[in-house]
Order: C-alpha cells, then structure tokens, then sequence
C-alpha cells in the first residue's frame, strides 16, 4: 500500500494551480472536467503519480467558499534550504505564516506559508 493523493478543494481552481506550479514548483499532471457532477478535479505533484504522492485539486462549480474546518492540519513539503525556498516564495508573492527557523522544542529548520484558499503548508529542510 501507498498514500496516493491529499485532496483539497478549492474555490478558484486556475489561482489554485497557478499557486501549486508556480510558486511551489509542481507540475500539472492531469486534469478532467464532470460535467454532471458539476466539479474538475486537477492532480499536481513533483513526480509521476505512478512512483509520487500528488494533490489532488477539487473544484466544484457552484461553490463560492470553505470552511478549512479544525481537523486539517497542513501539508508537508521536503525542501533543500528552507530560509532560501521561504524568501523565494515571499518574493514570488506567496503568504509567509512563519519565517523559516528552529521548530518549537526542536532543532528541525521549518516554515509556514498558505495557499490561496488558506490551506497551511510546511516546508522541512532536507538536513533537519
């Protein structure tokens, strides 16, 4: 068994994955309109989905917000330098929620930054 995917939905799917590629970095890997079911769903990632965990966009139509809701907590993304992939995303635009540093009670290098629809994203140093 492996994870295959993380969905999230999204109110504006092109700002989502504008986001998702252009900031952070993923390709778009697929995506597919249902028309009955009034929803597209766009799969991201840094990888083939065949070998890599991907995320799964979902946008439905007729929906015009969310509520993140108190159960979700954050993405995770491995990054080389999180204080370089962190001042490259403030300067491409992106929400910066905690500047890149030690983690609470640790010595792990970590940072926040949030997507467009406020979704929270780690980013952890490859070396800790």
């Amino acid at each position: 068994m492996r994870i295959l995917h993380t969905m999230l939905r999204v109110v504006d799917l092109q700002r989502s994955i504008d986001f998702y590629t252009q900031i952070l970095g993923m390709t778009l890997l697929r995506q597919k309109n249902y028309p009955e079911g009034k929803f597209t769903l766009a799969f991201l990632g840094y990888g083939d989905e065949k070998q890599n965990t991907v995320l799964e966009l979902t946008h439905n139509w007729e929906t015009d917000q969310y509520d993140l809701g108190t159960g979700f907590g954050h993405l995770a993304l491995e990054v080389d330098n999180v204080y370089e992939a962190t001042d490259k995303i403030k300067q491409a635009g992106g929400t910066i929620l905690r500047e890149a540093g030690k983690m609470n009670a640790g010595s792990t290098i970590i940072s926040f930054i949030e997507d467009p629809d406020g979704y929270q994203i780690e980013l952890i140093g490859v070396k800790g």
